[in-house]
């Protein structure tokens, strides 16, 4: 009984973390957009009802934190109450409110809401405000009127985290705690009865529990030892433990997920169309544990296809309200390390209930097309099903038979290409189907490319690992064919699934992707132009057709990896929202996320909000689920920047074998503190630092992306070519050096 207890306790000390971090990244939100509002018109006065309305903030819930919010900022005096109910902001010429993004080299920059440019703030400015802070910064009068304003913080109105990661380094009766987090500018001051059993040179997690005013450093308190620096799932629970990501479930949610039904009955499938008599199989990589979607085939008596893109149901075992769906609300995506992945559901679901699996009867939620030979839609089902997979295929084994098998005939897998490491054969209606679709997957991308979608193939940088999971080889992933075939299908589902809800002018969540910069798009030209290729920017149509000229250009070629990189950074960033501008990377006017539920929040939501309407309901809050997709698009760029760190940790790892070896490569990024090069054929990025090139004295030339020597006007740009030799190699910091030894 006494374990039970504490068990109940711990779940719920778990569950009330996630929930005030969740509640913690709401307010601050609140706290911008109050300030929006009232700092767009001065002169005026508000009350929380004419604030709820110019928010979209219908909801009870969230009408009472906005009302809490006003009385807080009042008694704070950062607002005042010029009559009864009634809010305006206090006249502050200089002031704004804004996100604190703090550099690896200490200084900080201030991102405001509405400003055309970030507000620079220098170190010894900074006044304990940390990275990702709310904060209001006074601006120094003398650079109103120019381009670079630079500030002062004058309050950190809210603390983006309060839980770091660092080192502990002992002394006699205290320790410091020293962050691995480069952004993190001080370190933590810990007395020996608050260190919680941790030794020296732990890896811990430590919380600020004080930061008195004349203190350098914060006071900490270590709630939790992740293991010695060095070991990999230290280094890698180190890193999910700098963004807030958990890698382990709560008890109480786990033990909530083995007590679901996970039966197929008789009562559910009466309610479903089935299609378990209908030909499917699944194409995954080879290393998957979690199959999201499913492919059916049939060939209609008219000639035309039947399609099935069949995606799990997730919906049907994840229901709103309960704590499975708060927690997979709260880590809203997967994270994908390199070594181990951190599923959004707990292994019962992710791997078992939902994984459509080879030979077992399984819930889905299925678009189904009628498709002729063209490629084109002339029918579309949507709706619950329930399934039954015959083949699991990866991806070398169906390009395989794309590049091997014939129509009507039986094809054999060699066993070097097997899953199983034995020959396997494919029945004849099973490479019909696939051959077939692959097909009309071709004309699928042909008609997208037409219409303008860019095709980023950029080059994904895999490693090999041992049993220990260490890297011992650097590979380059290939989308081939089956790649591409799944990928057109999936895109196909998604567009048609948005394009359905679109038409019933209902609330419903997007993907979408708005048209790039014009400034970046002529930044990206000036640099390819150094290679010798240029983008025609007329118009649209002239932007996307050269750019995929380009991309198609640089294939294989030393300068590809870099050209897609900046490419990619040069194009706006895809988001989720209720609010549909459409995907122009796609060219789609209609995009969603459908096809990936066991990975992706979002398609919860999306599965849940189609039903809903399939049963006739009213259209669904927009604000509720507006505030939904925010969140989701946080996490997800919360989990790219954990999978970025955990390949840069093993790329780090990979080249500590590799020190004092000499490497082709070219100049990836330029500073006022170096060069970045990334080495050619194994795409490790290292530094290269402006005080170790001998030569000459450079200084950063911001116009030509370049260092420039002083004396002999020697230039090193992005994309130069140049030898280096790997100089150092940190782990903890998860950084490379090189030296450089020739052009």
């Amino acid at each position: 009984m006494k374990k039970t207890n504490k068990t109940q306790k711990q779940g719920k000390s778990g569950k009330s973390k996630k929930n005030k971090s969740l509640a913690k990244r709401n307010k601050q939100e609140l706290i911008k957009a109050i300030f929006s509002v009232l700092q767009e018109h001065p002169e005026e006065g508000f009350n929380y009802k004419q604030i709820a309305a110019k928010l979209h903030i219908t909801d009870a819930p969230r009408r009472d934190m906005l009302v809490k919010q006003l009385v807080q900022l009042k008694e704070k005096k950062r607002i005042v109450e010029i009559d009864r109910g009634k809010y305006q902001a206090i006249p502050m010429q200089h002031y704004y409110v804004g996100t604190l993004d703090v550099s690896a080299r200490g200084n900080g920059y201030v991102i405001v809401d509405g400003l055309d440019n970030d507000i620079f703030v220098a170190q010894n400015f900074l006044n304990k405000a940390l990275h990702g802070d709310l904060v209001e910064v006074y601006v120094f009068p003398r650079f109103r009127n120019r381009n670079k304003m630079e500030g002062e913080i004058s309050k950190v109105l809210e603390r983006n985290k309060v839980r770091f990661v660092g080192t502990v380094q002992m002394h006699k009766n205290f320790a410091f705690v020293v962050p691995t987090d480069a952004r993190m500018y001080t370190d933590f001051f810990v007395l020996k009865d608050k260190l919680n059993g941790a030794q020296d040179g732990d890896r811990v997690i430590v919380r600020i529990e004080d930061w008195k005013d004349k203190s350098d450093s914060p006071m900490g308190v270590v709630e939790q030892i992740l293991g010695k620096p060095g070991e990999q799932t230290t280094e890698m629970h180190s890193i999910l433990a700098e963004y807030g990501l958990p890698y382990t479930y709560p008890e109480e949610v786990e033990a909530f997920a083995k007590k679901l039904d996970l039966s197929i009955t008789d009562e559910e499938i009466a309610r479903r169309r089935d299609m378990r008599e209908t030909l499917t199989f699944t194409i995954d990589p080879r290393d998957a544990k979690d199959f999201d979607d499913a492919l059916s085939f049939k060939l209609l008596e008219n000639g035309n296809y039947e399609i099935g893109v069949h995606i799990a149901d997730v919906s049907h075992y994840v229901k709103e309200g309960t704590i499975l769906d708060e927690e997979a609300y709260n880590r809203a995506t997967s994270v994908y390390l390199v070594d181990r992945v951190v599923p959004m559901l707990p292994e019962i679901l992710c791997n078992f209930a939902c994984s459509l699996r080879p030979d077992e009867d399984k819930y889905t939620f299925s678009a189904v097309f009628e498709m002729n030979k063209k490629a084109e839609v002339v029918d579309i089902w949507i709706g619950r099903t329930v399934t039954h997979s015959s083949f699991r295929f990866a991806y070398e084994e169906a390009q395989s038979v794309i590049e091997q098998a014939k129509v009507g005939e039986e094809y054999t897998i060699p066993a070097e290409t097997s899953i199983t490491d034995k020959e396997r054969s494919v029945p004849a209606n099973v490479v019909e189907a696939i051959l077939t679709l692959n097909i009309l997957a071709e004309k699928l991308r042909g008609k997208r490319m037409r219409l303008g979608a860019i095709t980023f193939d950029k080059v994904e940088v895999k490693f090999d690992l041992d049993e220990n999971g260490n890297p011992t080889g650097v590979y380059f992933k290939e989308s081939k064919e089956a790649n591409k075939l799944i990928e057109e299908f999936m895109l196909l589902a998604n567009r048609k699934v948005a394009e359905y809800v679109a038409k019933m002018k209902k609330t419903f969540v997007y993907r979408v992707h708005d048209e790039p910069d014009a400034d970046k798009l002529q930044q990206f030209n000036t640099v390819i132009n150094r290679f010798g290729y240029s983008l025609d920017l007329k118009n649209r149509q002239t932007t996307t057709d050269s750019l995929n000229n380009l991309l198609e250009e640089v294939k294989g070629k030393k300068e590809q990896n870099l050209v897609d990189t900046l490419a990619i950074r040069s194009m706006a960033k895809a988001t989720y929202t209720t609010k549909n501008i459409g995907h122009y990377g796609l060219a789609f006017d209609y995009y969603t996320h459908f096809t990936s539920p066991i990975r992706r929040y979002p398609d919860v939501m999306v599965h849940r909000l189609l039903q809903l309407y399939l049963d006739g309901a009213p259209s669904q809050p927009e604000a509720e689920y507006e505030a939904k997709c925010k969140h989701s698009s946080q996490m997800e760029s919360v989990a790219a920047s954990a999978e970025r760190d955990s390949i840069k940790y093993m790329q780090v790892k990979y080249m500590e074998a590799h020190k004092n070896q000499q490497f082709a490569g070219v100049i990836s990024g330029v500073t006022e503190w170096g060069i970045y090069v990334e080495i050619t054929i194994n795409k490790c990025e290292g530094l290269v630092r402006a005080r170790d090139i001998k030569d000459d004295y450079y200084t950063f030339d911001e116009q030509q992306y370049a260092l420039v020597g002083q004396a002999t006007g020697k230039t090193y740009q992005l994309g130069d070519e140049v030898m280096i030799r790997v100089k150092n190699t940190d782990l903890m910091k998860k950084q490379l050096e090189f030296e450089l030894i020739s052009e």
